[in-house]
């Protein structure tokens, strides 16, 4: 028996990284599971990999940036597969440099994405999740979030809203049955940290007690917990995985 089965739950930004490994670690504890993002070949590879593994897996290209386009994902995931449980608002972007010569676009692209899609697609799940009185909401935050970062003002920026959009909407939904919570992972090996040069990891490295990145499967495990019936009791949240960066 997987922890999730007979739930739906739906990844945003499915197609790599924690996303992808989200995805593949819901299905495999049983979930049938919906995800979004921009590329949709690179959904489909995430939806391929999920039904190889024996899941089932909804993938439907988005612009998580226009509330039109997130309102019509979720319903057709609501049709499809008749329900909600889990949503995991984990796409995001970064747009790196210096503030004073970050760009309007740089800054808007950020925000849009990863603080204004958490909006859209918390406030169109949030809306069948209270009708029933249940479910369970994961917001993916950064340790950037909590700390600042020099060099990613917009991603700090975006991510600390995340925090304070999360206890906000747990406050709202607790008497209602719907939980939300939020992981700040620490520096991960993706594909956006192998974008980092030596000289950079190298001094994210330094800072790290535990001397490592961590894995998108540590992230991943986190995510689950907070979304699933050992943490029934549990809202408001933000649980690190940081490696003690930021203690």
């Amino acid at each position: 028996m997987g922890r999730f089965d007979g739930k739906n739950v739906l990844v945003t930004g499915g197609s790599r990284g924690i996303g992808r490994r989200l995805c593949l670690e819901f299905a495999r504890e049983g979930a049938k599971v919906a995800t979004v993002a921009r590329s949709n070949d690179a959904l489909q590879e995430t939806a391929r990999l999920v039904e190889d593994a024996g899941g089932k897996c909804l993938a439907i290209p988005v612009d998580i940036t226009q509330s039109a386009s997130v309102n019509d994902a979720v319903a057709q995931i609501l049709e499809n597969l008749g329900g909600l449980d889990v949503l995991v608002n984990n796409a995001g972007v970064t747009r790196d440099g210096p503030l004073i010569r970050m760009s309007d676009e740089s800054w808007d692209l950020v925000m849009d994405t990863n603080m204004k899609g958490t909006f859209y697609f918390t406030r169109a799940a949030a809306r069948p999740m209270l009708k029933k009185k249940t479910g369970s909401i994961v917001n993916l935050t950064s340790v950037v979030g909590i700390m600042g970062n020099p060099g990613q003002a917009n991603y700090a920026a975006s991510k600390a809203a995340i925090i304070g959009f999360t206890k906000a909407c747990a406050k709202e939904f607790s008497r209602r049955g719907v939980r939300v919570n939020a992981v700040a992972p620490g520096f991960v090996n993706t594909a956006m940290t192998e974008a980092l040069g030596d000289q950079v990891k190298e001094s994210i490295l330094s800072r790290v007690p535990m001397g490592r990145f961590g894995s998108a499967e540590e992230v991943a495990e986190a995510v689950l917990f907070l979304a699933g019936d050992e943490a029934s009791y549990m809202t408001g949240v933000v649980l690190q995985v940081n490696g003690g960066l930021h203690m």
